[in-house]
């Protein structure tokens, strides 16, 4: 999520509209009665919202080069958790958000961290007749070699976005730290659609720890397929965090 603004509880040039409206405002008013309602045990609660200079997923811009709001809330249990995820957005069969509910389960074994997850994605305001609501299954393995952590993700859904059938996200992260502050991160995925387009997509950024509850993050986005539209081309795409 680029260019967040967190609020977190725990136990460009373009004129900005803001976009809080349609699909952002109905998954909050959902899903924070049943965040605020988990069971006492639970072991962490937490909640994010940000403003984005674009939204970005899959290495792919999301809300036609403007800033965009999103959403996160999340409840833990040991290592299970719960979440939904919400963005304003601009799709071309005219989406106005994208709201992301999943459940998952973090366990570690042999050094390894991992995070299983079942999510379902919806994108409300998706124009009559195009099939908005899908589901993905995501695996990711992180490990430390040194100074260095690594990420595999891998993302699988079996009946995609409108005319996407069956569709793969594979994605390698590396990340160092860069003194006390600073991390470096850079990434690089391949996108493999039956019925949509394949590509492949990197990103590279820093961020950078201003104070203990501060951070700023500046990323530049990529793919090696510019002729599939504005949303394929380069961005850089900056972050401002607040954490409490």
């Amino acid at each position: 999520m680029p260019f967040e603004f967190l609020a977190r509880r725990q136990n460009g040039g373009r004129a900005f509209h803001p976009p809080l409206s349609g699909g952002l405002l109905i998954a909050l008013s959902a899903a924070l009665p049943i965040v605020l309602s988990a069971p006492a045990q639970a072991q962490s609660l937490d909640a994010q919202v940000g403003v984005a200079s674009e939204y970005v997923g899959k290495g792919l811009g999301k809300s036609a080069g403007d800033p965009s709001l999103n959403a996160n809330l999340e409840a833990s249990y040991g290592a299970f958790y719960g979440s939904v995820f919400a963005s304003t957005a601009k799709l071309s069969q005219g989406s106005d958000a994208e709201i992301i509910t999943a459940l998952g389960w973090r366990p570690r074994a042999a050094g390894v961290a991992f995070d299983l997850s079942v999510m379902n994605r919806d994108l409300p305001g998706t124009r009559s007749g195009v099939d908005a609501n899908y589901w993905e299954y995501q695996a990711d393995a992180s490990r430390k070699f040194g100074r260095v952590s690594g990420r595999l993700r891998v993302n699988y859904t079996p009946d995609g976005f409108a005319a996407t059938r069956e569709a793969w996200w594979i994605e390698a992260q590396a990340a160092t730290a860069l003194g006390a502050r600073a991390r470096a991160s850079a990434a690089f995925g391949v996108r493999s659609a039956d019925g949509g387009a394949d590509y492949n997509a990197w990103n590279l950024g820093v961020k950078y720890n201003l104070t203990e509850r501060w951070a700023a993050d500046v990323r530049w986005y990529d793919t090696d397929s510019h002729d599939l539209g504005d949303n394929y081309d380069g961005r850089l795409v900056g972050a401002l965090s607040f954490n409490f």
